[in-house]
């Protein structure tokens, strides 16, 4: 759809009014130097003294006197170049210098007085008008336009799309992975072409609807597919172009934007980054923002100021619906409260169906692999994985996107680019230790998520990985199976304790995720028999500091410090457990340390391999990756 910011001057054209001020300054600068400097003639600049020295010497055969300056010129000869000699006369007029000029028999002449025109003193004045009236009309160029803009543009400086041809415009079928959301939004379509049928009844479709999510989840995607399918002029705009540093602008912008739409309605107002203008007014030790809080102030009231009869829909975006303003959500604004969550594994197939259709794919049955190695992925997330997969292939000059790009470029999204470190052998023992324990505690660890591969190639923040698999979505987490991730996590730890008799710290990533999981499991979920069902959380997460101060600790410390014992507990716990399991299957795991120093990856094949003694079934390869390397 063709986009335009209407009311904001194009680059091109500030440059262009950048050089014709500066060109005009210069021609303006050099007609005042012209006109503030008279003609020396080429004379030489010489002391006053020295002027009346070759007078009293009847070296002088003429002289010109000037209002504040004398030349004298040396020689008669007309063969021979006279030399003229300049110098400023002094502020008070020398009384014997005319009778000495008289008494030596030099030619005298005097000049008029130059003239200065008026023009020259006001010529400064007007170079700096000039340059001031240009940058205060940038700065509003910047700012939307001046305020006695109109139209569209105006005051209003985000962007406007009238409906645009069928094979151009966002439609519905663009938008994969939100079924429901789609059905909540799909109601809105049917209100902007057919207005008249819901008036008819008395209904009245939701003014304001609040799309919320993870970034990259599809919400403003979402927005222009509400507007297409519609086929209605989409004005969109985000939440901080309305904040500058004049109070009032904002609000202006609020008022600009709504007229307009009114005047194009059935339309949609979309704004992004609501959170940015919405948040909660009156936060923290130091008051609130007088500018956001007008335009907040604003906002509310035109929502307030719809009519029935006006088909104009506002949908605004955010991921962090918890600092919004309570005004802003309450029935009559943003009374419809859509939520967009991040894909699962069929929703996440489906997105990299849509962003792959222009892709040369060698297999397309690929991307059921890397759908289901994806978990947690949004549907930005998913593009940017396969831009990634068709920049590998381009590097090898490949005319086809094969599984082991898709691949490198999963690993890459996830853990970032292979690092070249020059790791020591003792070093790169250790971190296949590491691994390993990781990998063997998977393996035979009950109620785990299969494993999909293991490596010691650095990459991004991590010096090594545990890749596991996962059989199904999980919605829900049993306590057995928080158990053995703790067992898992802690795993690369107790591998070193019990093979090389001391820990190091790449385990930091492993005991804070560990801890933070042990935590959950006593303070959040009761799992823990000695402190029992109770919520015992350290704090609720307040997006502003007063707020959070302000909160009081809801059990004692007494209580708090059973926590952290039951915590300690479980952990320990959990690194015996963990322990037990590579001594009672130490050979299979020193087998496994050698094949991953050898090789460096190691897919569930080889790992089996290695553990074969005590192998269990096959589980089905569905992926989720558990990056249980540590850090550097």
């Amino acid at each position: 759809m063709p986009n335009d910011k209407p009311g904001k001057p194009p680059k091109d054209d500030l440059k262009r009014q950048g050089i014709l001020v500066a060109f005009w300054a210069l021609i303006f600068g050099a007609l005042a130097f012209s006109s503030l400097t008279s003609y020396d003639g080429g004379a030489e600049v010489v002391s006053y003294s020295e002027i009346k020295g070759m007078i009293n010497e009847g070296e002088v055969t003429s002289a010109v006197l000037e209002e504040h300056a004398i030349t004298v010129s040396l020689g008669d000869d007309p063969a021979v170049d006279p030399q003229f000699y300049r110098a400023v006369t002094p502020a008070q007029d020398d009384p014997d210098l005319l009778p000495l000029l008289e008494e030596k028999g030099v030619k005298i002449t005097a000049e008029e007085p130059a003239s200065v025109s008026i023009f020259s003193y006001l010529l400064p004045w007007i170079l700096i008008l000039a340059v001031y009236f240009w940058f205060q009309r940038r700065m509003l160029g910047q700012m939307g336009g001046g305020l006695g803009a109109g139209g569209v543009g105006g005051l209003f400086s985000g962007r406007f799309s009238k409906p645009s041809e069928p094979a151009r415009r966002t439609t519905f079928d663009d938008v994969a992975g939100q079924d429901q959301a789609k059905k909540e939004v799909a109601e809105l379509v049917e209100f902007l072409r057919e207005p008249e049928r819901f008036q008819k009844v008395g209904a009245e479709v939701p003014h304001g609807v609040l799309l919320m999510g993870p970034p990259g989840t599809g919400k403003t995607l979402l927005a222009k597919a509400l507007a297409g399918e519609a086929d209605v002029p989409f004005f969109s705009t985000s939440g901080s172009e309305f904040i500058e540093v004049f109070v009032g602008v904002g609000a202006g912008r609020v008022r600009k934007m709504f007229e307009a739409a009114r005047k194009a309605a059935p339309s949609v107002i979309f704004i992004d980054e609501l959170d940015s203008i919405g948040r909660t007014r009156g936060t923290g030790l130091g008051g609130g923002h007088d500018e956001r809080e007008q335009t907040l102030n604003q906002i509310l009231a035109e929502l307030d100021g719809f009519e029935g009869k006006e088909a104009v829909v506002v949908l605004a975006a955010t991921n962090r619906p918890d600092v919004l303003d309570p005004a802003l959500l309450r029935p009559g604004r943003f009374d419809r409260h859509v939520e967009l969550n991040l894909p699962d594994k069929d929703a996440r197939r489906a997105i990299l169906g849509i962003h792959a259709k222009p892709l040369p794919l060698a297999d397309p049955a690929d991307l059921d692999t890397i759908a289901a190695g994806t978990p947690g992925f949004s549907g930005a997330d998913l593009k940017n994985l396969l831009n990634e997969a068709a920049i590998q292939a381009a590097r090898r000059h490949a005319a086809t996107i094969t599984a082991a790009d898709l691949g490198e470029a999963r690993d890459k999204v996830m853990m970032g680019t292979v690092r070249t470190l020059a790791i020591q052998p003792d070093e790169k023992h250790r971190l296949a230790v590491h691994e390993s324990g990781h990998t063997a505690a998977a393996y035979f660890t009950p109620g785990t998520d299969p494993l999909y591969k293991v490596t010691i190639i650095p990459r991004g923040r991590s010096l090594g990985g545990t890749h596991m698999l996962e059989r199904e979505e999980h919605h829900t987490l049993s306590e057995e199976y928080l158990h053995a991730q703790l067992v898992v996590l802690l795993a690369g730890r107790a591998a070193e304790k019990h093979l090389i008799g001391s820990v190091s710290s790449g385990a930091d990533d492993d005991i804070k995720r560990a801890t933070a999981l042990a935590r959950s499991m006593v303070a959040r979920w009761g799992m823990s028999e000695e402190i029992g069902p109770v919520d015992l959380r350290q704090s609720d997460d307040h997006p502003f500091l007063g707020q959070s101060m302000a909160q009081p600790r809801a059990h004692a410390d007494q209580t708090a410090a059973r926590v952290d014992s039951a915590v300690t507990e479980l952990l320990k716990e959990a690194e015996a457990e963990a322990i037990a399991t590579i001594a009672g299957n130490e050979k299979g795991v020193l087998s496994l340390i050698r094949e991953l120093e050898a090789k460096e990856v190691l897919d569930f094949a080889e790992i089996e391999a290695c553990l074969k003694p005590v192998a269990s079934v096959v589980r089905p390869l569905t992926r989720r990756s558990d990056d249980t390397a540590g850090t550097q």
